[in-house]
């Protein structure tokens, strides 16, 4: 083995490259953990990106309908850059720097969805032309219905409002073709179990022979529709007019408003 003196210049020479090496290892470490610091799980990513709630981003992941710089992933717990490409069916998405909080009074005919191959109105396209950023909204409305829809690119809000553990509830106003009877109340109240899929309605106050007004809490897809059919009644008129603490009030058909402080406070939700 070989020794060098101290101050020679073979000693020298070696206690450079030493040095040398000691500071390519920090700086790979420092980089390591700088990439590790900007890096975030998918499907945190996904939520942050407004798309979904962390739990369903999980359930996109495994249904094969993520890609990342043009692969598929499919493995929970994969990591992404905050710059990395990734793709959800195909569409671009990308982590929103501003979350917005939008309560659009949807007039009926209008459908809840990004795109419709009949061609028919979207309930998106009411939304101000200044908003730049990708929307989602918290639960749907049918075709037919109208009334208060929430849009976000909050995936965390969207999870707090929709996940029926919550308990956040639902008001809707009726009307129907014919009289209602009282049996329909008791029924939907006590709970009513139609093809296999069990609804019940928290309170129900009668308004007239024909109109009503019914709060859900969990609001099952066209639960009110499936109920009154049972009894062979047809809505004439289906209006959502509350949202949890978000009341839709006198805001104009088609028209939109910003969610108050006040109202992201009673949904237990601090603004970022």
């Amino acid at each position: 083995m070989r020794t060098c003196a101290p101050g020679s210049l073979d000693y020298k020479a070696l206690a450079y490259r030493e040095a040398s090496a000691c500071c390519a290892i920090l700086s790979a470490m420092n980089t390591a953990q700088s990439h590790d610091a900007l890096s975030v799980r998918l499907h945190v990513y996904l939520a942050r990106a407004g798309v979904a709630s962390r739990r369903s981003a999980e359930k996109f992941i495994l249904q094969g309908r993520i890609m990342v710089n043009g692969e598929l992933v499919t493995t929970l717990g994969t990591k992404v850059l905050l710059d990395d490409e990734v793709l959800l069916d195909g569409v671009p998405v990308h982590i929103q720097n501003r979350h917005r909080y939008i309560l659009l009074n949807k007039p009926p005919l209008f459908l809840c969805s990004a795109f419709d191959p009949q061609g028919r109105a979207l309930a998106q396209d009411l939304l101000p032309q200044t908003i730049h950023e990708r929307l989602y909204t918290i639960g749907r409305l049918d075709y037919r219905s109208c009334g208060a829809l929430i849009f976000t690119n909050d995936g965390n809000f969207t999870a707090r409002l929709s996940h029926p553990s919550t308990g956040i509830e639902k008001e809707y106003e009726i009307r129907t073709s014919g009289a209602i009877p009282d049996s329909f109340i008791e029924e939907f109240i006590a709970g009513i179990t139609l093809e296999q899929v069990y609804y019940q309605a928290k309170t129900i106050e009668r308004l007239g022979k024909k109109e009503l007004r019914i709060v859900l809490i969990e609001g099952k897809n066209r639960e009110i529709r499936r109920v009154l059919s049972a009894f062979h009644l047809h809505p004439l008129f289906l209006q959502r007019v509350r949202y949890g603490p978000v009341v839709l009030g006198d805001l104009p058909e088609g028209e939109c408003r910003p969610l108050t402080p006040k109202e992201l406070a009673l949904c237990k939700f601090e603004p970022v």
